[in-house]
């Protein structure tokens, strides 16, 4: 049966052999910043004199040193990247292990039988004779939306509606989130709970993508969408909220959403406008989209938006939302 220590060689493609002080020699990095990059992938620090680091671990921070050494690169942006790195890569490896450990249980599996160690562990073995294929994917993913946010961030730029310099741009954001997920929640086991948030979130990243959107993250009842165009940002909260009254399995959702200048961080967009679209959401009746004075005005022409009443939004005072509808 393969074990813990069989279970760490086999994935990292060889054992661990080098301490921390060990490690900082042969990558040519000080202790103190080859230990920061290592917590900021999200790993503990090691014990003292314990054998934590592999000969790959050796090889990439050798690779960060070689970084270092060019006028563009500082500690501050590796440690940036690396913490980027170690949120995304946990959240895909566990994404990957789940969806082996669902595919098990559904072919190997008697209904009711508990899952193993051992069945874990033919699982992961399965994994490792399937990783060269999962980690060309993985590149040429990468490589293809680090073509796309380059394309965008020129296209911004050529515009003037963002400042790469600066970290802002000029963007519509959105949240989408189901209505009454909580109580949704309690009335669904664990499979059916998660293949429900798992539907909602497959139809928004794809109303998105076809839309020219784009996800920045998910958040299990929630999505929050951004997109260059006014227009796009809103044809995607219709087109969410819509869908319920399309499929019956889709549960009801709504939608708020903003334009404005934002603060773009390490994938994240952060600013007036963000918090804006979360509050218009959290007062939109179900299926349906508010939106703000500014996204109203640039989609005018397109969509027909409704005004509200000002009310007040936790943190921003009071507020003029507008109904956004498609024009008869």
């Amino acid at each position: 049966m393969l074990t813990e220590r069989g279970l760490e060689e086999m994935l990292l493609g060889g054992s661990p052999r080098y301490t921390q002080e060990e490690i900082a020699e042969k990558s040519g990095l000080s202790l103190e910043t080859g230990m920061m990059i290592w917590r900021a992938l999200g790993f503990p620090m090691p014990p003292e004199g314990a054998t934590a680091f592999t000969e790959g671990d050796a090889a990439a921070l050798r690779d960060i040193k070689e970084l270092l050494d060019n006028e563009f690169v500082d500690e501050e942006m590796v440690l940036h990247l690396s913490r980027a790195v170690g949120q995304t890569m946990g959240r895909l490896a566990s994404w990957l292990v789940d969806v082996w450990l669902l595919r098990v249980g559904e072919h190997l599996l008697q209904p009711g039988e508990a899952v193993t160690d051992e069945t874990i562990a033919n699982v992961i073995e399965t994994t490792h004779d399937l990783l060269p294929g999962f980690e060309r994917l993985l590149l040429q993913g990468w490589r293809r939306q680090l073509a796309a946010s380059g394309m965008r961030a020129m296209t911004a730029t050529a515009a003037a509606t963002a400042d790469p310099t600066a970290g802002t741009a000029r963007l519509a954001v959105g949240f989408a989130d189901i209505v009454s997920f909580t109580r949704l929640s309690r009335q669904m086991d664990g499979d059916t709970l998660a293949a429900f948030v798992e539907r909602f979130e497959t139809v928004a990243t794809e109303i998105c993508a076809d839309l020219g959107g784009r996800i920045i993250k998910t958040l299990g009842d929630e999505v929050l969408f951004c997109a260059d165009d006014p227009c796009a940002a809103a044809e995607i909260a219709l087109q969410i909220t819509e869908r319920s009254g399309l499929d019956d399995g889709f549960p009801q959702v709504r939608a708020g959403v903003a334009y404005g200048e934002v603060i773009l961080r390490l994938g994240d967009v952060f600013g007036t406008p963000v918090n804006l679209a979360a509050r218009l959401t959290s007062v939109t009746y179900p299926a349906s989209v508010l939106v703000d004075t500014a996204l109203s005005a640039a989609v005018s022409g397109t969509y027909e938006t409704v005004s509200l009443r000002p009310r007040p939004l936790q943190g921003l005072g009071k507020v003029r939302p507008w109904v956004l509808r498609r024009r008869a």
